[in-house]
């Protein structure tokens, strides 16, 4: 229980921080937002090809939106000492590093898979899009997360950190992006998208299963 207790205070210290902080959180559903606003103005309003891209263009901006808070994740407490008291802590750090993947995709990934509906409105997708587009996100940003944290632990404290991070990062998040499109246009086209669905679920499972014993190794090469 005490493990338990040290995760759900990890959870509430990194929610706080991120309700203090709300432009670092805010910072990705911002570019997300802006930048799918300004798609259209720049292929051009046609409906039939907006519906055709809308898929792939919504999550490759999730993509990059998460990208740019993964930096935030381990950066902080790297610099004020908390990730030395996480390593000394008598709680499991790979508990403590899948509660810091939780309070991060709360603070920025939930946030992406709530404003979906209203992205796939303005792009033009059919009525499917506003079920089948956040239960998409919903599997495939968390795993995102898990995967992301791997390379904000091995590139800690590196002066370009977050651009090698996504470097390092970008080509094992290509099956979800693969997934993740496939079951909106499965549904949107007739062509069913349930097994690109499970496919999302089996990838958050195994991330969940493997990221955060691989992110503390990471962290305890950082810190000896």
């Amino acid at each position: 229980m005490s493990a338990i207790r040290a995760a759900g205070a990890v959870v509430a210290r990194d929610l706080r921080l991120a309700f203090r902080r709300p432009g670092e959180s805010l910072l990705a559903v911002a570019f997300f937002a802006l930048a799918l606003a300004l798609f259209p103005l720049g292929v051009g309003p046609t409906p039939a090809l907006l519906v055709r891209i809308g898929a792939g263009v919504i999550w490759v901006l999730a993509l990059f939106a998460l990208l740019l808070s993964l930096e935030r994740l381990y950066q902080a407490d790297f610099e004020d000492g908390t990730l030395e008291l996480m390593l000394l802590a008598p709680a499991p750090l790979e508990l403590l590093v899948a509660a810091k993947c939780l309070a991060h995709w709360l603070s920025s990934g939930l946030l992406l898979v709530l404003m979906s509906p209203v992205l796939a409105l303005l792009m033009g997708l059919p009525g499917e899009a506003l079920w089948v587009l956040p239960a998409a996100l919903a599997l495939g940003t968390p795993t995102l997360t898990l995967i992301g944290s791997i390379g904000a632990a091995l590139l800690l404290g590196s002066r370009r950190g977050a651009t090698l991070a996504a470097l390092l990062v970008l080509p094992l998040f290509i099956p979800v992006l693969i997934f993740g499109v496939g079951a909106v246009d499965g549904y949107l086209f007739g062509l069913g998208g349930r097994g690109q669905l499970l496919m999302l679920g089996a990838l958050f499972l195994f991330a969940l299963a493997i990221a955060p014993f691989a992110t503390a190794a990471a962290l305890r090469l950082c810190g000896e």
